[in-house]
């Protein structure tokens, strides 16, 4: 039986390295590809199409799932929903290792997604129910080197596996390791008091079928024709306006409207946003460019790209060290900017370069990223109302993932061109981007800082 609040000592690691374990093992999830994709494609003579929906498979998919998770975390309980997250990432991973066909491995990557959205959405919302203040940035702190762990781990572990279990062998070790998890969390995690209202469903299938559409759109942009992607684009923002529209009627929307009145959550969700797009997607396209453009095996590159990932997580853990006086806005500010210098100094490896010359962008964008995944973690639940903090880490990591689909697209079609010297010619203009965007990150953070109300009281009293 699981314990109750009263009986769960709020400073207890017990929920922290659970969360924490979990938020891992999203990441690895999401990195799966990174490293496996050409035996994937070799073992199951995998179209090009199909690649770039494996690709955008697992992201597209928590997108899709997280508000609606978040709700569900709010209205049934965020360790309930949280530990579904976990057995849903479980037996789609099963079904991916058993996977004969190139359609199956893109369905339950898509189903991995959902169920790292239950993970990411609750997982931050009971931390912020069971960590308060200081004990509440160190949980944040943690919580974001789970995330640079994943991160720097998944393509190395998935590397490792291909001459044990091929392609597959990475999803067996998923499967071993979330079914444990799941166990163990809903035998000791505390349960989140619960809203007593019903979750818009009918709101919920909007959302998800809108945010499919457009991401759709994205990924086929890739590999499609264009009247493919202009309808999926237009049946996208038609079903997100129609999401909107419902969104500002019923009693318990997935996504309060009001919130965007807080001008700490709107910074918050914006900065999101432009991370995903800026420093992870570009970050995480350097293995692909190492391995095209510099010979470098794909294990290697994986190995390389710890110069930042590894980093993540050293920097969140440490980002307790950033001076209390320093206000939260400031601290994101100031990470994304280091961020955007990280991404710029990449900008020198080139087709006459050796590798090793994208290693001072890949330190700096490390360090910075870290302090930025541990700010936003905190501001998450930080910027909304206490009930509600699973909505608020849900709308934060829902920014994050549609930034990465944005930016992974953007940069992809920029560097597709054949050839090294092209290779490198997009990776210039895909640095040159990503800096633009994380750029207007920082803008917009500004902006809404001389907007409306900062207050999470203010949206608990209007709505």
């Amino acid at each position: 039986m699981a314990m109750s609040e009263s009986s769960q000592d709020k400073t207890s690691p017990v929920p922290l390295t659970i969360i924490s374990l979990a938020t891992f093992l999203a990441l690895v999830v999401f990195t799966v590809p990174l490293t496996t994709i050409e035996a994937m494609t070799t073992a199951l003579d995998l179209s090009s199409a199909e690649q770039a929906w494996i690709m955008s498979g697992m992201p597209l998919g928590a997108a899709c799932g997280l508000l609606t998770a978040g709700a569900l975390g709010d209205t049934m309980g965020r360790r309930r929903t949280f530990v579904g997250g976990l057995w849903l990432t479980a037996v789609a991973s099963l079904f991916a290792a058993l996977a004969s066909s190139g359609l199956v491995v893109i369905l339950m990557r898509v189903v991995q997604g959902l169920g790292s959205a239950g993970i990411m959405a609750c997982g931050l919302g009971l931390l912020g129910h069971a960590y308060r203040g200081k004990a509440g940035r160190r949980a944040a702190a943690v919580w974001a080197a789970a995330l640079g762990g994943g991160v720097a781990a998944g393509p190395i572990i998935a590397s490792l596996l291909i001459p044990v279990g091929d392609w597959a062998g990475i999803h067996w070790l998923i499967l071993i390791s979330s079914a444990p998890l799941a166990l163990l969390a809903g035998a000791t995690l505390p349960e989140s008091p619960r809203i007593d209202a019903p979750v818009d469903l009918a709101g919920s299938v909007l959302l998800i079928a809108g945010l499919a559409c457009l991401l759709s759109a994205l990924t086929e942009l890739r590999v499609g024709d264009i009247r493919m992607v202009a309808g999926l684009a237009i049946l996208g923002t038609v079903l997100l306006l129609l999401f909107l529209r419902r969104t500002a009627t019923v009693s318990n929307p997935l996504l309060r409207l009001d919130l965007f009145r807080l001008t700490d959550f709107t910074g918050a969700t914006l900065a999101a946003f432009a991370s995903g797009a800026g420093v992870l997607a570009l970050m995480s396209m350097v293995p692909t460019i190492l391995v095209r453009g510099t010979g470098l095996t794909p294990l290697a590159a994986s190995v390389v790209l710890l110069g930042w990932s590894g980093l993540t997580m050293v920097a969140a853990l440490g980002s307790g060290i950033v001076p209390d006086s320093m206000s939260p806005r400031a601290r994101v500010i100031a990470a994304i900017a280091g961020c955007a210098l990280g991404q710029a100094l990449t900008f020198t490896l080139s087709d006459e370069a050796h590798w090793v010359v994208v290693l001072p962008g890949l330190i700096v964008a490390g360090l910075s990223n870290g302090i930025l995944n541990a700010a936003l973690g905190h501001e998450a639940v930080r910027t909304v109302p206490p009930e509600r903090s699973a909505m608020g880490s849900a709308a934060n990591n829902t920014a994050r993932y549609l930034g990465s689909a944005v930016g992974l697209t953007i940069y992809s079609l920029l560097i597709a061109r054949p050839g090294t010297e092209a290779l490198f010619a997009g990776w210039h203009l895909a640095v040159v981007v990503s800096v633009a965007i994380s750029g207007a990150g920082i803008v917009a953070m500004i902006l809404a800082a001389r907007l409306g109300n900062g207050s999470p009281r203010a949206a608990n009293t209007s709505h």
